[in-house]
């Protein structure tokens, strides 16, 4: 397997940018928005949203909706660039990469957005990548299209690797192992 190299920060960013504008100028972006905020009922992840702190469903999705858009705007910018989905797979912070999975529950829509607008939305999760870091070629690219990414959501990975520890420590007092992937509750046992 050969090493594809990253393209260049700056052709990224531009690309990135008019990817972003193309896909929010679509006439069916406002569906797919609206989509993809509705996605909350499912929004159950214990250790994607719940590491941003003190997360509010109601206050964070909009403005986690912006960042999960610019996240696979540069995966866009990146593949157009190399053809290789793997290279495009760029590290993402893991809050960012739950949103894209909202968005990505919306395939009809976003398929259609993105065949319009030439872009190819790229996103395998064997292949994904959420060990973001600040200083990295993620944040470098962030930066030169829209400037320093959002704190709160653009987690750098040793602090989420951090948070989600406190979060399964957490977890654990309260009966959820593995950070709610196992519990030893007995529905029929507990009184409604």
């Amino acid at each position: 397997m050969s090493v594809v190299e990253l393209p260049a920060v700056d052709d990224v960013a531009r690309a990135a940018t008019r990817v972003l504008d193309s896909i929010k100028s679509d006439p069916e972006f406002s569906a797919f928005r609206a989509a993809s905020l509705e996605y909350s009922e499912d929004w159950q992840c214990f250790t994607g949203f719940p590491i941003v702190a003190q997360w509010n469903l109601e206050v964070d999705a909009e403005p986690l909706f912006e960042e999960g858009l610019r996240a696979l705007a540069l995966k866009a910018a990146v593949y157009e660039a190399t053809n290789d989905d793997q290279a495009a797979e760029i590290a993402i912070a893991v809050p960012v990469d739950e949103m894209t999975h909202a968005m990505l529950a919306q395939a009809q829509l976003l398929t259609r957005i993105a065949a319009r607008v030439g872009a190819h939305i790229i996103h395998q999760t064997d292949q994904e990548h959420t060990d973001y870091r600040i200083g990295g070629y993620t944040h470098d690219c962030y930066r030169a299209a829209w400037g320093e990414p959002p704190a709160r959501y653009w987690l750098d990975h040793n602090e989420v690797t951090r948070r989600r520890g406190v979060l399964a420590g957490l977890y654990q007092m309260i009966g959820l192992g593995r950070s709610g992937r196992e519990h030893s509750i007995d529905f029929a046992a507990v009184a409604a």
